[in-house]
């Protein structure tokens, strides 16, 4: 497993953009897929958006499918999400992880994450 350090969470307003990254070592792009996930205060740790290196195959959860776009850059070994129109039910902290083997993510090993304040 390699550390991946999450970015790009900050305050913003109800309604705009941010974009996070995940980055990783040189291994990361010669993982099996990415994701990311969030965790809002007082409830469990959620799947948000899933990207496939192999054929770049993404899927997202229900509730930020047609807002959020998650991509990937093998080049520089990092995933992005890119949020649009958000609200206040994502506020969250945005933690990423790494399907190293094909096997499933990593859910025992995660980072510091990055939190994302959305103010309305």
């Amino acid at each position: 497993q390699v550390p991946l350090v999450e970015s790009g969470g900050r305050l913003v307003q109800a309604g705009g953009s941010l974009r996070l990254s995940c980055a990783g070592s040189e291994r990361t792009a010669s993982s099996h897929q990415m994701a990311w996930f969030r965790q809002a205060p007082g409830k469990a740790r959620e799947y948000v958006a899933g990207i496939r290196w192999s054929d770049g195959r993404t899927s997202y959860a229900d509730f930020v499918r047609g807002r959020f776009t998650i991509s990937g850059d093998g080049a520089k070994n990092t995933v992005y999400l890119q949020m649009n129109s958000l609200n206040s039910e994502d506020t969250a902290v945005y933690l990423c992880n790494a399907d190293w083997d094909g096997l499933g993510y990593a859910l025992d090993n995660w980072g510091q994450g990055t939190l994302v304040t959305v103010s309305v």
